[in-house]
């Protein structure tokens, strides 16, 4: 674990110099270790940067705060948002590594929704497992078909069908290249969520380097 950057995080270098580092952006009380077997999983060989969520809810990491379930504090938001990109351009020069891809699950998966959003420079595309509007009015972003994948629960509990579609639609209209597929699934990942992911990341253009 290193923690010399300003985020507590793990980093496992690349073996395929072609692969797009993953940035693996844990759910609610999760840390840095919990998607390092899936990032290898679904990029053999890519990279790994995984940091840890700065906020605390009862104890629990998280990537920003909350009013309540499904109630984004979006003040805070915004600068978890941007924290986080200054983290990424750290270990960018750091590790020397290119524009990472990321890999978001639940409230990770909006933290990285609201980078794209905000700061679209600092991505080289992401995979949303379960994500939520992160922002009701974002500002007016140029994704210039950034790669989006969102894969969303048929019979998630906690993400309304209507909230995925609406952050379809603002991806969308910033002009990211956005695939969305709904699983027959709940918040949970399923192997076709793995599946589907993993595929995804393969066909897209090989990383340049950093």
């Amino acid at each position: 674990m290193t923690q010399a950057l300003s985020f507590t995080h793990r980093f496992q270098p690349g073996s395929n110099a072609g692969a797009a580092p993953l940035l693996l952006l844990h759910g609610t009380g999760g840390d840095e270790n919990d998607l390092l077997a899936l990032g290898a999983t679904l990029s053999p060989g890519a990279a790994l940067l995984s940091p840890r969520g700065q906020v605390l809810e009862h104890g629990m990491p998280r990537f920003f705060r909350r009013l309540a379930e499904g109630v984004f504090d979006e003040d805070d938001v915004r600068r978890r948002a941007l924290e986080l990109g200054a983290f990424i351009g750290e270990a960018r020069e750091r590790y020397g590594i290119g524009a990472p891809l990321a890999v978001g699950y639940s409230n990770g998966a909006n933290i990285a929704a609201a980078l794209l959003l905000l700061q679209p420079e600092a991505l080289a595309g992401a995979v949303l497992f379960r994500a939520m509007v992160p922002l009701a009015q974002p500002p007016a972003a140029k994704l210039a078909r950034t790669p989006v994948l969102i894969l969303s629960g048929k019979a998630d509990p906690i993400v309304p069908a209507s909230n995925s579609a609406k952050l379809c639609t603002q991806l969308i209209e910033a002009g990211a290249d956005v695939t969305h597929t709904i699983l027959p699934a709940g918040h949970q990942l399923s192997q076709a969520d793995v599946v589907l992911a993993r595929d995804w990341i393969a066909g897209l253009p090989q990383a340049k380097a950093a």
